[in-house]
């Protein structure tokens, strides 16, 4: 059994992670622990609040109790806000707590577009421009170059939790880019674990979604390959593991 711990912010699309876990196969398991968010807001100051070490820490003692193998900041704002050096030391800080391997979602989304080997990426954001501008400059800082950038200009997770297929859809066909070998879509708080393989149907190109990479990297951390194409294109890179 690999079991796999996530610290997820509040209440949006908690549920994408069991229905991930579904798809994965009967012997990994996904733990979620819920962290305080403080104030619900895509800005600067509340995301820096909400992915602060005293906040994550509060969780990570519930995953070890799960025996979780490793453990993943599911939350992109609350990382990439930090900076790529900030971010890092937010990643060292939870896994000293944790004492365990640990990342967060935005090197998730780093890690899989150089699994996928694309070069250049379009983001289609939630967030306010502001914010969403510093997920691009995260992305460059890793050697990955933003052809464009859509914000959507959403403050609340909440607001983001309540948008269905139909929205999820009209955001990748606004965002996407013919210069852009995949498209990103950040925020943890959007629900598109049902909807990956209709996206890339939809735009023909890989389509990387927050809490589909957060898992991706769990499963990378404890040394895991799931082939899973109801996960879309991310989860069917080679070497796989059958499920």
């Amino acid at each position: 059994m690999t079991a796999l711990g996530f610290l997820y912010p509040g209440h949006s699309a908690e549920d994408d992670y069991p229905r991930i876990e579904q798809l994965l196969g009967s012997d990994i398991r996904v733990d979620l622990v819920h962290t305080d968010i403080g104030e619900d807001a895509h800005r600067v100051d509340a995301l820096l609040e909400m992915g602060s070490a005293g906040r994550l820490a509060a969780g990570v003692q519930e995953l070890r109790h799960a025996g979780a193998d490793a453990v993943v900041w599911a939350c992109t704002s609350g990382s990439f806000v930090y900076g790529w050096d900030g971010a890092q030391e937010q990643v060292r800080a939870l896994a000293q707590t944790a004492g365990l391997p640990a990342s967060s979602t935005s090197f998730a989304f780093a890690h899989a577009v150089r699994e996928l080997g694309a070069r250049r990426v379009a983001i289609g954001a939630t967030y306010p421009e502001d914010v969403a501008q510093l997920f691009a400059e995260f992305l460059r800082a890793a050697g990955v170059e933003v052809v464009s950038v859509n914000s959507s200009g959403i403050i609340t997770a909440a607001e983001v939790g309540t948008w269905g297929e139909a929205e999820l859809l009209a955001l990748a066909r606004n965002s996407d880019h013919p210069d852009a070998e995949a498209l990103l879509l950040p925020d943890t708080a959007l629900h598109t674990a049902a909807h990956i393989p209709a996206l890339e149907k939809e735009l023909g190109k890989p389509i990387l979604t927050a809490n589909q990479v957060t898992v991706w990297e769990g499963l990378r951390l404890a040394d895991r390959r799931v082939n899973a194409p109801e996960l879309g294109a991310l989860f069917t890179r080679e070497p796989i593991v059958q499920v």
